[in-house]
Protein backbone atom coordinates (compact mmCIF):
# COMPACT_ATOMS: atom_id res chain seq x y z
CA UNK A 1 0.00 0.00 0.00
CA UNK A 2 1.12 3.46 -1.10
CA UNK A 3 2.24 5.58 1.78
CA UNK A 4 0.48 8.71 2.40
CA UNK A 5 3.14 10.74 3.56
CA UNK A 6 2.49 13.13 0.63
CA UNK A 7 -1.25 13.85 1.06
CA UNK A 8 -1.82 18.00 0.97
CA UNK A 9 -3.42 18.13 4.50
CA UNK A 10 -2.54 20.29 7.07
CA UNK A 11 -1.99 19.31 10.74
CA UNK A 12 -3.97 21.74 13.75
CA UNK A 13 -5.17 21.08 16.92
CA UNK A 14 -8.44 19.43 17.71
CA UNK A 15 -10.82 20.76 20.30
CA UNK A 16 -9.32 18.08 23.15
CA UNK A 17 -5.97 19.51 22.36
CA UNK A 18 -4.70 16.75 20.14
CA UNK A 19 -3.26 17.14 16.35
CA UNK A 20 -6.31 16.89 13.70
CA UNK A 21 -5.52 17.07 10.32
CA UNK A 22 -7.62 19.62 8.65
CA UNK A 23 -8.65 20.77 4.89
CA UNK A 24 -11.77 22.20 3.10
CA UNK A 25 -13.24 19.50 2.96
CA UNK A 26 -13.13 17.30 6.67
CA UNK A 27 -11.35 14.14 6.41
CA UNK A 28 -14.85 12.13 7.61
CA UNK A 29 -16.68 14.21 4.67
CA UNK A 30 -13.34 12.28 2.83
CA UNK A 31 -14.32 9.22 3.60
CA UNK A 32 -17.64 8.98 2.97
CA UNK A 33 -17.38 11.10 -0.58
CA UNK A 34 -16.02 8.42 -2.34
CA UNK A 35 -18.98 7.04 -2.27
CA UNK A 36 -21.20 10.03 -3.53
CA UNK A 37 -21.08 8.87 -6.75
CA UNK A 38 -22.31 11.94 -8.30
CA UNK A 39 -20.59 14.00 -6.48
CA UNK A 40 -23.57 16.31 -5.76
CA UNK A 41 -23.00 16.58 -1.96
CA UNK A 42 -25.91 13.46 -1.02
CA UNK A 43 -25.42 9.25 -0.79
CA UNK A 44 -28.51 7.49 -1.94
CA UNK A 45 -28.33 3.86 -1.01
CA UNK A 46 -27.85 3.04 -4.86
CA UNK A 47 -24.55 4.91 -4.75
CA UNK A 48 -23.26 3.22 -1.55
CA UNK A 49 -24.36 0.12 -2.96
CA UNK A 50 -22.30 1.12 -6.13
CA UNK A 51 -19.33 2.41 -3.83
CA UNK A 52 -19.35 -1.24 -2.02
CA UNK A 53 -19.04 -3.16 -5.50
CA UNK A 54 -16.47 -1.07 -6.62
CA UNK A 55 -13.92 -2.17 -3.61
CA UNK A 56 -15.28 -5.52 -4.13
CA UNK A 57 -17.63 -6.16 -1.79
CA UNK A 58 -20.19 -9.10 -3.21
CA UNK A 59 -23.76 -8.56 -3.84
CA UNK A 60 -24.97 -9.24 -0.83
CA UNK A 61 -23.03 -7.68 1.63
CA UNK A 62 -23.44 -4.74 -0.72
CA UNK A 63 -27.27 -4.85 -0.50
CA UNK A 64 -27.47 -5.28 3.33
CA UNK A 65 -25.07 -2.60 3.59
CA UNK A 66 -26.35 0.13 1.75
CA UNK A 67 -30.14 -0.38 2.86
CA UNK A 68 -28.03 -0.42 6.84
CA UNK A 69 -26.23 2.29 5.91
CA UNK A 70 -28.40 5.04 4.72
CA UNK A 71 -31.36 4.20 6.87
CA UNK A 72 -29.08 4.42 10.13
CA UNK A 73 -27.18 7.58 8.77
CA UNK A 74 -30.00 9.37 7.01
CA UNK A 75 -31.68 11.29 8.97
CA UNK A 76 -28.66 12.08 11.23
CA UNK A 77 -27.29 13.98 8.32
CA UNK A 78 -30.80 15.88 8.20
CA UNK A 79 -31.26 17.53 10.85
CA UNK A 80 -34.62 19.81 10.74
CA UNK A 81 -35.49 18.28 7.46
CA UNK A 82 -38.52 16.20 6.71
CA UNK A 83 -37.62 12.29 7.00
CA UNK A 84 -37.08 11.26 2.93
CA UNK A 85 -37.94 7.76 1.89
CA UNK A 86 -35.04 7.62 -0.37
CA UNK A 87 -32.64 7.85 2.91
CA UNK A 88 -29.91 10.57 1.68
CA UNK A 89 -26.93 10.85 3.37
CA UNK A 90 -26.15 14.69 3.50
CA UNK A 91 -22.08 14.49 3.06
CA UNK A 92 -21.32 17.95 4.59
CA UNK A 93 -22.81 17.02 8.21
CA UNK A 94 -21.79 13.11 8.15
CA UNK A 95 -20.09 14.13 11.30
CA UNK A 96 -23.38 14.24 13.11
CA UNK A 97 -23.69 10.59 12.53
CA UNK A 98 -20.70 9.37 14.42
CA UNK A 99 -21.27 6.44 16.01
CA UNK A 100 -20.45 5.78 19.75
CA UNK A 101 -17.61 2.58 20.60
CA UNK A 102 -15.04 3.71 18.16
CA UNK A 103 -11.32 4.60 18.25
CA UNK A 104 -11.55 8.36 18.51
CA UNK A 105 -9.41 8.87 15.47
CA UNK A 106 -12.25 11.00 14.37
CA UNK A 107 -13.05 14.17 16.42
CA UNK A 108 -16.49 15.95 16.77
CA UNK A 109 -16.07 17.61 13.37
CA UNK A 110 -14.71 14.73 11.43
CA UNK A 111 -11.46 15.44 11.39
CA UNK A 112 -8.06 13.11 11.86
CA UNK A 113 -6.72 13.10 15.27
CA UNK A 114 -2.70 12.26 15.02
CA UNK A 115 -2.62 11.05 18.21
CA UNK A 116 -5.37 8.41 18.71
CA UNK A 117 -4.63 7.16 15.16
CA UNK A 118 -0.93 6.38 16.35
CA UNK A 119 -2.48 5.05 19.90
CA UNK A 120 -4.64 2.40 18.00
CA UNK A 121 -0.58 0.93 17.22
CA UNK A 122 0.96 2.00 20.64
CA UNK A 123 -1.83 0.07 22.25
CA UNK A 124 -2.54 -3.05 20.23
CA UNK A 125 0.56 -3.55 17.96
CA UNK A 126 2.02 -6.40 19.13
CA UNK A 127 3.68 -8.87 16.55
CA UNK A 128 4.19 -6.47 14.39
CA UNK A 129 4.58 -2.31 14.92
CA UNK A 130 3.40 -1.24 11.90
CA UNK A 131 0.17 -3.69 11.16
CA UNK A 132 -2.29 -5.58 13.39
CA UNK A 133 -3.34 -8.76 13.26
CA UNK A 134 -7.01 -10.10 13.43
CA UNK A 135 -6.30 -10.89 17.52
CA UNK A 136 -5.18 -7.80 18.25
CA UNK A 137 -8.14 -5.83 15.76
CA UNK A 138 -10.64 -7.88 18.00
CA UNK A 139 -8.83 -6.73 21.44
CA UNK A 140 -8.86 -3.08 19.92
CA UNK A 141 -12.47 -3.26 19.28
CA UNK A 142 -13.26 -4.68 22.78
CA UNK A 143 -10.88 -2.30 24.09
CA UNK A 144 -13.17 0.97 22.14
CA UNK A 145 -16.53 -0.44 23.58
CA UNK A 146 -18.81 1.78 25.49
CA UNK A 147 -20.76 -0.07 28.01
CA UNK A 148 -24.62 -0.66 26.69
CA UNK A 149 -23.63 1.25 23.12
CA UNK A 150 -24.85 -1.82 21.23
CA UNK A 151 -25.08 -0.03 17.93
CA UNK A 152 -21.65 1.41 18.65
CA UNK A 153 -20.86 -1.87 19.00
CA UNK A 154 -22.24 -3.51 15.81
CA UNK A 155 -21.03 -0.53 13.49
CA UNK A 156 -17.73 -0.79 14.66
CA UNK A 157 -17.36 -4.23 14.59
CA UNK A 158 -18.94 -4.47 11.28
CA UNK A 159 -16.57 -1.22 9.73
CA UNK A 160 -13.46 -3.01 11.28
CA UNK A 161 -14.40 -6.33 10.10
CA UNK A 162 -15.31 -5.79 6.47
CA UNK A 163 -11.77 -3.49 6.16
CA UNK A 164 -9.69 -6.51 7.65
CA UNK A 165 -11.47 -9.47 5.54
CA UNK A 166 -10.76 -6.90 1.95
CA UNK A 167 -7.39 -5.56 2.40
CA UNK A 168 -5.43 -8.18 5.32
CA UNK A 169 -2.09 -9.19 3.38
CA UNK A 170 -1.47 -12.96 2.81
CA UNK A 171 -0.24 -13.25 5.97
CA UNK A 172 -3.00 -11.68 7.73
CA UNK A 173 -2.06 -8.15 8.90
CA UNK A 174 -3.87 -4.91 8.38
CA UNK A 175 -0.72 -2.89 7.63
CA UNK A 176 -0.54 1.16 9.50
CA UNK A 177 -0.33 2.58 5.61
CA UNK A 178 -3.69 0.36 4.84
CA UNK A 179 -5.71 1.96 8.02
CA UNK A 180 -4.70 5.65 7.49
CA UNK A 181 -5.83 5.41 4.14
CA UNK A 182 -9.03 4.17 5.02
CA UNK A 183 -9.59 7.15 6.92
CA UNK A 184 -9.67 9.99 4.49
CA UNK A 185 -11.24 7.32 1.70
CA UNK A 186 -8.28 7.62 -0.66
CA UNK A 187 -8.07 3.59 0.19
CA UNK A 188 -11.43 3.02 -1.62
CA UNK A 189 -10.31 5.22 -4.90
CA UNK A 190 -7.12 2.93 -4.73
CA UNK A 191 -8.90 -0.05 -4.59
CA UNK A 192 -11.69 0.76 -7.31
CA UNK A 193 -8.28 1.54 -9.68
CA UNK A 194 -6.95 -1.64 -9.19
CA UNK A 195 -10.12 -3.11 -9.74
CA UNK A 196 -11.00 -1.30 -12.88
CA UNK A 197 -7.32 -2.02 -14.24
CA UNK A 198 -7.27 -5.82 -13.13
CA UNK A 199 -11.05 -6.12 -14.93
CA UNK A 200 -8.85 -4.97 -18.52
CA UNK A 201 -6.18 -7.53 -17.94
CA UNK A 202 -8.81 -9.78 -18.03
Amino acid sequence: MASLGSEPLQDKPSEDGNEAISSDQNVLQKHVAFFDRNQDGLVYPWETFQGFRAIGCGLLLSTVSAFLINIALSQKTRPGKFPSLLFPIEVKNIQKAKHGSDSGVYDTEGRFVLSKFEEIFAKHARANTNALTGDELMGMLKSNRVPKDYKGWVASYTEWKILYVLCKDKNGLLHKDTIRAVYDGSLFEKMEKERMSAHKKA
